[in-house]
């Protein structure tokens, strides 16, 4: 059966996710999340991508992007292709990493952009690897709100923007995080 194509788009919000090959990890240790946050930078700085949200868990990775120039699939070649062949000639492996093409949704509306910024942030929560989701180093979530040095590929405009922008967005859009944190622990 044939893959369906990609919707390529200037004007949409992707929420893009890939698993390792088995639901192995694709993350090690330390330098590794470094490596595939500096493939990142590298991945939006030549595709011209505006990142808005990351969490890197430890089998998969999810992005939340816009593509200016209508890339996302070039874009995650180069993503992915680049890390795993660091990957492989760091851990001394070969073969795939991924289990298959990286899949991904549009954000419809305003509502479902709101929700992808908690989401991402909660992931590390719900499966108990930290008790608040700004403890998780591997997320924009702590750069977002202002607890962590925000990357420089990340940008945090629109997130915030969602939660009416200017002095008190950030504590806005942790407060909105927190409502469901109790929720995810309880999961």
């Amino acid at each position: 059966m044939p893959r369906r194509p990609r919707l390529q788009s200037p004007d949409v919000l992707y929420h893009v996710t890939s698993r390792g090959v088995d639901k192995r990890d694709i993350f090690i240790g330390t330098r590794t999340y470094v490596a595939f946050l500096d493939t990142l930078d590298q991945t939006v700085s030549r595709y011209g991508w505006i990142c808005h949200a990351y969490c890197l868990m430890r089998n998969h990775f999810h992005l939340v992007v816009e593509t200016p120039q209508s890339n996302i699939s070039a874009g995650m070649q180069f993503l992915k292709g680049e890390y795993a062949s660091w990957f492989n000639f760091t851990v001394g492996r070969e073969g795939a990493l991924y289990e298959r093409r990286f899949h991904e949704v549009v954000a419809e509306d305003e509502a479902h952009a709101i929700a992808l910024g908690r989401y991402l942030a909660l992931n590390p929560v719900r499966t108990g690897w930290v008790p608040e989701p700004e403890d998780w180093l591997w997320s924009s979530y702590a750069a977002t709100i202002g607890l962590a040095p925000r990357p420089r590929f990340l940008s945090t405009d629109l997130t915030l923007g969602l939660f009416g922008g200017g002095a008190g967005a950030a504590e806005r859009f942790a407060a909105y995080v927190a409502e469901a944190t109790v929720l995810s622990r309880e999961v």
